[in-house]
């Protein structure tokens, strides 16, 4: 059976989803809690408008709670599954990630991301390289749709090479975050995967900037390349985050990348923020 996520990635046109963050460990009840009702709350309006989720796990090297038990427990039933894809890092033992994957699969889940997790902090991956576990993964539960991980940022010819691979191992990958000041690296990787054949369908990331405060800019500069430069620039001409955004897809589609991830939505109210973001964007 194919999984919902992969057959809409196979048809032409645009598509959508949202990445979020579970609440970080270590919250006190209450404030875990209310974080958690936020969360639901967005989960259960993008999924009933049919748009796909991501849940992430340990996002960039911070403590986050188990994305699948909480999804499993408390979206509720009238929320397709279907529509949610939990991230798995190799950033625990090979155990857990087995485990996992069994569970979300008796539970309904249709696919699962397997990336490799920041080795700059938290605790080593289980494997080296995520394709090895999705590897493992495959052989326990081959009725799972696996999605792997591709940086148009880094060496395109070697980035194109890996995915299209008989070791990689997924119906799918995501992107690292891009955006309109690097839709020349889409394009190039795009046409290297059109010039080697490699048909896999891709999600490029797209991160929704509230700001350009340098702070959070050179925060984030740690983990992916950042236009700090660029948009400090868009900012202070007045331009807004939704502004931004569409900016970013425009430049996307045009480069030929049509299905996204956005990320960076906040937890409260991202129905809202997408279609307010949407709107400004002429999307």
């Amino acid at each position: 059976m194919t999984a919902a996520l992969v057959e809409r990635l196979r048809r032409p046109g645009p598509l959508i989803t949202v990445e979020l963050r579970p609440p970080r460990r270590g919250l006190s009840a209450a404030e875990g809690m209310d974080s958690w009702i936020d969360l639901n709350h967005s989960i259960r309006h993008l999924t009933l408008k049919d748009t796909f989720v991501f849940l992430t796990d340990d996002a960039v090297g911070l403590r986050e709670e188990e994305n699948l038990g909480h999804l499993a427990a408390n979206v509720g039933s009238d929320v397709p599954l279907s529509r949610l894809v939990p991230f798995l890092t190799c950033k625990h033992t090979i155990e857990h990630c087995l485990i996992y994957a069994d569970r979300a699969q008796s539970l309904g889940f249709e696919a699962l991301t397997v990336v490799g997790g920041d080795v700059s902090t938290g605790p080593p991956r289980c494997v080296p390289h995520s394709y090895m576990l999705r590897q493992r993964i495959r052989e326990r539960q081959p009725g799972l749709s696996l999605g792997g991980w591709a940086n148009p940022h880094r060496d395109v010819r070697k980035q194109v090479e890996y995915i299209g691979s008989d070791d990689f191992t997924a119906e799918f990958y995501l992107t690292q975050v891009v955006s309109h000041h690097s839709a020349g690296r889409v394009e190039s990787f795009l046409e290297e995967c059109d010039r080697r054949g490699v048909s896999t369908p891709g999600i490029f990331g797209i991160f929704y900037y509230w700001s350009a405060q340098p702070k959070t800019l050179g925060r984030l500069g740690e983990f992916f390349p950042v236009p700090a430069e660029e948009l400090t620039r868009e900012f202070a001409a007045g331009a807004s985050p939704g502004e931004v955004l569409g900016r970013t897809l425009e430049a996307l589609r045009a480069a030929g990348a049509e299905k996204v991830y956005i990320s960076n939505l906040g937890h409260r109210r991202v129905q809202d923020r997408l279609d307010k973001a949407l709107a400004r964007a002429s999307m």
